[in-house]
């Protein structure tokens, strides 16, 4: 645990140490102001009253404590209307309500809790994603191996078949061309490619 000392700033003794650095951040951050603010101009504290409230410069009890010393100052300033001093606004919730109400992560953990119903309802849904997924590979190798484009799984059948098939052909024009040759001899007409 952290120091006892490193956790009190300002009278406050906080909880984490991470608290304690930005009250004294904030501790800081009022002195700057202390040290420019001109307290015969009621005006320009409200100005930085207000946008000290608009920005949420302080969050701490040390920061808020300074808000509550400039707002009751300005409240007892007669060139000020009261109604133009808002009050401090507090954004966290000291009851809890608020928490569990804008906590919808703790409610989607309590859902997927919620017993067997749950469990088997999930269990459901990964076990169709899994066999869709399943026949979804089976139906890529199918289409893979029957394609005419050669491929990791069916290069040697495609290439032996090109292979075959130009032989084919090739066979065929020697036949045509021997054929040809023949028919030539037979007419006796020996001097056609002298000529």
């Amino acid at each position: 645990m952290a120091d006892d000392r490193n956790l009190s700033v300002g009278g406050y003794r906080f909880y984490t140490e991470k608290d304690a650095q930005l009250a004294a951040t904030e501790l800081k951050k009022i002195e700057y102001l202390e040290a420019r603010i001109d307290y015969s101009r009621p005006d320009s504290i409200l100005m930085v009253y207000e946008k000290t409230i608009h920005e949420r410069i302080f969050k701490t009890p040390v920061g808020l404590q300074y808000l509550k010393e400039l707002r009751d100052y300005l409240l007892k300033q007669s060139e000020i209307d009261p109604e133009r001093v808002p009050e401090i606004p507090l954004y966290n919730s000291f009851s809890g309500e608020v928490r569990a109400k804008s906590a919808p992560v703790r409610n989607r953990i309590k859902a997927a809790d919620g017993g067997k119903d749950g469990e088997k309802s999930g269990f459901a849904i990964s076990v169709i994603l899994n066999v869709l997924l399943v026949l979804a590979v089976i139906c890529m190798f199918t289409i893979t191996l029957r394609s005419d484009n050669p491929n990791v799984l069916n290069y040697q059948r495609v290439l032996t078949d090109r292979y075959a098939q130009w032989e084919q052909e090739l066979t065929e024009r020697e036949n045509a061309v021997r054929e040809k040759e023949r028919e030539l001899k037979l007419n006796g007409d020996t001097d056609y490619f002298t000529k």
